[in-house]
């Protein structure tokens, strides 16, 4: 029996790789987690450092509670199955009239999981349109295998390389998510997707959660971690990743480093060039250009 999407709905995701609009959370859940974040931002003058935005749900309790919440984990659990893992989470942030954007890629070529059994909830804090830059995608294209990738490390890319993919993408194609605060959308791995820069004058502001079921592994040689969310892991393929007790309670932000450590292991695998934590481009001492 289906918790949250009927058997169109399933089709529709089965067939395209994306779902949207879906409910997620009231105006005023939303207005509430904006506040927060807006809050965050002005603690660091007034944005939020990279550092903190890798799977910041290990270190904020309003975002542990996010990734387990019913309205987005009812769809999900629809599409993988009652044992659901979180992956990875973070903001997606593009100012007024700002230069950011994300270059057509698939999630799944740097993440090193098993199988594409994976699906992104990208919940919007904010309107998310055609003119502020939200996120377009290809119909279809899930079911296309892994495609080649170039990396730009372009500095107004907001992908961890400033990858695009290598080949030919038809744009004619794409459909604009656009969303309402409080809306999600549902994505496929392997999905072709972007978006453009913000050319308008608001905020677009959305908080994407990475979802697996727990048969999903890491095949990279590195300890990887995720949040169980919802039902068992009968597999132990991840170390599961503790709820902060606090907002960035000590114990909290040492497990958070850690992760980080083995994170980038698998993110930069085959790359001596990495982003810093304030979004500069590092090279490994004897790296080339």
């Amino acid at each position: 029996m289906e918790k949250a999407l009927n058997r169109d709905q399933l089709e529709a995701y089965q067939q395209q790789g994306f779902l949207f609009p879906l409910p997620a959370l009231s105006d005023a859940e939303a207005a509430t987690l904006l506040s927060k974040l807006e809050d965050l931002e002005a603690q660091h003058g007034g944005r939020l450092p990279a550092r903190i935005n890798r799977k910041p749900h290990l270190l904020l309790t309003w975002l542990n509670e996010l990734i387990r919440h019913p309205r987005i984990l009812d769809p999900v659990e629809d599409i993988l199955g009652p044992n659901i893992l979180c992956w990875g989470s973070g903001f997606f942030i593009k100012n007024a009239n700002d230069p950011a954007r994300v270059t057509w890629h698939q999630d799944s070529t740097y993440w090193g999981l098993s199988k594409p059994d994976i699906v992104t909830a990208w919940v919007a804090f904010t309107p998310s349109t055609r003119e502020n830059g939200c996120m377009r995608v290809v119909p279809g294209t899930h079911t296309l295998p892994q495609l080649p990738h170039r990396e730009t490390f372009a500095r107004d890319n907001l992908l961890s390389r400033g990858q695009e993919i290598a080949v030919n993408v038809d744009e004619s194609r794409a459909v604009d998510i656009v969303l309402m605060p409080g809306q999600m959308s549902l994505h496929h791995v392997l999905l072709v997707h972007g978006s453009d820069p913000n050319s308008g004058a608001n905020r677009r502001i959305g908080f994407a959660i990475r979802y697996l079921p727990t048969y999903v592994k890491q095949l990279a040689e590195v300890p990887d971690s995720a949040t169980l969310v919802r039902g068992t892991d009968e597999y132990g393929h991840f170390s599961l990743e503790p709820a902060p007790r606090s907002d960035f309670h000590p114990d909290a932000m040492a497990f958070h480093s850690k992760m980080l450590e083995a994170n980038d292991r698998i993110l930069y695998s085959g790359t001596s060039i990495r982003r810093d934590d304030d979004g500069s481009i590092v090279r490994a001492p004897g790296a080339s250009d």
